[in-house]
């Protein structure tokens, strides 16, 4: 049986025909674009969260560029940024010029607070938190340090639809949470879309007006913006998928739950949740020094993986012009080295869950 290490036709299958009819729904009203489903979304999403007002957009990277534009945050400015986060992170920073100022991370992937304020300079404008792979981050102490030196702080909720700290949803302590709808994602479009969340109305309507080319009222502009528009056919679809989004959640918390009670292997480390915090399980990832025989093991037998992610920010060409080397960033290094993501998916069978066990619990490094 081949296992792939994501299915995202399982989700769809599990909703089939909700999901074909609001298409269908969605084609034949003649509306495309900034429509009632979107506005719809934007109303159930943000009473989701609880968040206060949500934006959708065209991708979870222009919710970051953009929460960082209408901050003010550019040129000159320093960002704190976790070092093991997905690149695409980093770009809502350097998009507006700032420059992103690398944390590493703690034992459970996400910033290691104890390790932001000696990073903070005169310079240093925000935190940038990324709740990765789905586990809420350390926010109460985070938000501690932000008021300390009133900076701003901006979430990346790109995998943590849902996730939780002291009750409280990620994307909701913050200025501006950023929420990522790709495809793979917990809260998944079927093709790209993003949103944020924010507490101000004023703000809400900053990012109305910049996401239609700065215009709130047709061809009359009030600042040069972008065109990042979620559409009406993705919205539409994110609603129903929202509307099910707990159950889904609790199905992807039973398969991490069975792996952290059966995965027994003296060569694999598995997750840990921190106190206080949830973790949605977006990604259920594992650790282990020979990661690349771990890879070929599971190959063989036809159990797919994804390394999330094999080249950190700091080294990759991109930003080169930082000035970084190899052993700058040593914990988050050898996570790159380590990292690896097992299938985990919803709709994923119990006998697919005990063949991948059946395999990690089998292999020896």
């Amino acid at each position: 049986m081949k296992i792939m290490p994501n299915r995202m036709d399982r989700g769809f299958y599990l909703y089939q025909q909700e999901f074909e009819d609001k298409a269908l729904e969605v084609l034949r009203s003649g509306w495309y674009v900034l429509g009632k489903e979107v506005e719809a979304f934007e109303q159930e999403f943000a009473a989701y969260t609880g968040g206060g007002y949500c934006v959708g957009l065209a991708s979870g990277l222009d919710a970051l560029w953009i929460a960082f534009r209408l901050l003010g945050i550019g040129a000159g400015d320093e960002v704190i940024v976790q070092g093991n986060t997905y690149i695409a992170s980093v770009m809502g920073v350097t998009i507006n010029g700032a420059t992103p100022v690398f944390v590493e991370p703690d034992a459970y992937y996400n910033m290691d607070s104890a390790r932001i304020e000696a990073k903070i300079t005169e310079r240093t404008r925000a935190i940038l938190v990324t709740h990765l792979y789905g586990q809420a981050s350390h926010m109460d102490e985070i938000m501690r340090i932000a008021g300390k030196y009133q900076l701003k702080v901006v979430e990346d909720c790109a995998q943590s639809h849902g996730a939780c700290y002291q009750g409280q949803m990620t994307g909701t302590f913050g200025d501006v949470g950023c929420f990522s709808f790709y495809p793979s994602k917990n809260l998944g479009a079927f093709g790209d879309g993003g949103a944020v969340v924010v507490k101000e109305e004023s703000l809400a309507r900053e990012f109305r007006i910049f996401r239609n080319y700065g215009s709130e009222k047709r061809y009359h502009n009030k600042v040069v913006g972008a065109n990042s528009r979620l559409d009406e056919l993705q919205a539409g679809l994110l609603r129903v998928r929202l509307s099910h989004l707990e159950e889904l959640t609790k199905e992807k918390e039973k398969i991490a739950n069975r792996y952290l009670r059966e995965i027994r292997n003296p060569d694999v480390i598995l997750p840990e949740v921190r106190e206080k915090a949830t973790s949605v399980w977006h990604q259920f990832v594992i650790r282990c020094e020979n990661r690349a025989g771990l890879i070929d093991y599971l190959n063989a037998r036809e159990i797919g993986t994804i390394i999330h992610y094999p080249i950190p920010p700091h080294l990759s060409e991109a930003y080169r012009y930082l000035g970084h080397k190899d052993g700058d960033f040593p914990i988050t290094e050898q996570y790159a080295n380590e990292v690896l993501s097992i299938p985990m998916y919803n709709g994923m069978t119990d006998e697919e869950q005990q063949i991948v066990i059946d395999a990690i619990n089998q292999w020896r490094a």
